[in-house]
């Protein structure tokens, strides 16, 4: 029966005609060459002289167009195949790109003097799991982070305090029958810097946020302390102030649990929508009275709202978070006047309604390199204070109902956020 190797990922592993294991690599490369009685996890060794390897791939496939195949080079991730015994016949050009090994000089070297991997407490990968001649049931090993022993400085996986590239690595067994033989070991390698970059973030976050709740819960436990020692010893007045500081202090910490929960809805897609029929001009009204309320003053805010706005089918309640987000926004980052102005969007031919609603203030404004960075999390102005979540969470919650939100220049100077939402009656 012909070997279902196909040349489906000859792109990715070059011929080698005649490529032993122990045969030098070209250009002098060590990491790329062994021997085969120093890899006593390798395969048994049959008798005779190797065959000459040629690059195969792993199955037949359909081919995407009538003319045009998948080739191994065309993957995103880093793709290894060893033989039955335990040499590589693929090698393409993203775990070229990963480890930084060239695929004429993997081809027909060992699978283990090739990808020299290293665990996390340096121990040999290899000799640990031994592929080959370890349990017969063993079909896959689930993606988990591995380290080149020796990986150069040109490899792209990610560099480590431990001196290696930094990989994820998977392996699949393929096997002509349950506990049979291991006829191919196939290897996908992905890098490292997604998932430093997201450990980085959310250490960020859990500085950031123990930042946040120090001030609060040093306060809350102040006054509390306060009061009950020396309860006797104040005026009603005097008690009145401290429980209006921990009542405050508690709704900052309630908001700042709010916004962790929205984070994490928005991260997980799971942010619900409650459509109701929402007057966006009024919930506007609302958030600046309440702002007006709390010892702003009235002539820094304005209004403008078009009397030929649509129907919106809106969440209330994201609503008032999205204005108050960007309103508190203006007013801390920004200067001048704080206007929110609400239109009818410009939409042609068969295009849905939609309305647009501006924030500007007159401040500084946002320089353009800077416009992309704004709905990152952890983002902060000039003016440092607050956990950075603001504007990534409003941005979360436009697109939660279908809108979308950019930052620009406002026409009298300062930053503008507009946002746009669909409007109409919503398609049950």
């Amino acid at each position: 029966m012909a070997d279902p190797v196909r040349p489906l990922l000859d792109g990715g592993a070059s011929a080698v005609e005649d490529n032993r294991p122990g045969r030098k690599a070209p250009g002098g490369t060590k990491r790329a060459s062994g021997t085969p009685s120093a890899v006593p996890y390798a395969p048994a060794a049959r008798s005779g002289s190797p065959a000459p390897l040629a690059a195969k791939s792993l199955a037949d496939t359909r081919p995407l167009t009538a003319n045009e195949p998948l080739t191994a080079d065309e993957l995103p991730d880093g793709l290894v195949v060893a033989d039955d015994a335990g040499r590589v016949v693929v090698y393409n050009r993203a775990a070229v790109r990963l480890t930084g090994v060239a695929a004429e000089e993997a081809i027909g070297k060992y699978i283990c003097d090739v990808l020299p991997f290293r665990d996390d407490d340096g121990r040999d990968w290899w000799m640990c799991v031994d592929p080959y001649n370890g349990l017969a049931t063993r079909t896959r090993h689930p993606e988990r982070s591995l380290f080149l022993a020796d990986g150069p400085a040109g490899g792209y996986g990610g560099s480590s305090s431990r001196g290696g590239t930094e990989v994820l690595v998977s392996v699949g067994y393929v096997r002509d029958e349950r506990s049979g033989p291991v006829r191919r070991l196939v290897i996908t390698l992905r890098g490292a810097q997604q998932r430093a970059r997201l450990e980085r973030s959310r250490a960020e976050l859990v500085s950031t946020v123990a930042h946040e709740l120090r001030a609060p819960l040093t306060s809350v436990k102040g006054f509390t302390a306060t009061l009950l020692a020396k309860w006797s010893r104040f005026s009603d007045d005097q008690k009145r102030v401290m429980l209006e500081t921990v009542n405050a202090d508690a709704d900052r910490v309630t908001r700042l649990i709010t916004e962790l929960l929205d984070v994490s809805r928005i991260e997980s897609g799971r942010m619900e929508v409650r459509r109701q029929l929402v007057d966006v001009p009024e919930r506007a009204r609302k958030i600046i009275a309440g702002r007006v309320a709390s010892g702003e003053s009235e002539d820094r805010f304005r209004l403008e709202a078009a009397h030929d706005l649509p129907e919106t089918w809106l969440d209330a309640d994201k609503i008032d978070q999205i204005l108050g987000n960007l309103v508190e926004n203006a007013v801390r980052h920004g200067a001048g006047i704080v206007s929110v102005v609400a239109r009818r969007a410009q939409v042609s031919g068969d295009q849905q309604e939609a309305i647009t609603v501006s924030v500007r203030d007159q401040g500084e404004g946002i320089p353009p390199e800077m416009a992309l960075r704004v709905f990152r999390q952890f983002w902060r102005g000039k003016r440092r204070g607050g956990t950075g979540l603001g504007l990534y969470i409003v941005k979360g919650l436009i697109e939660a109902m279908d809108g979308e939100i950019a930052v620009a220049r406002a026409p009298g100077g300062g930053a503008e956020f507009r946002f746009t939402l669909p409007a109409g009656t919503p398609i049950a």
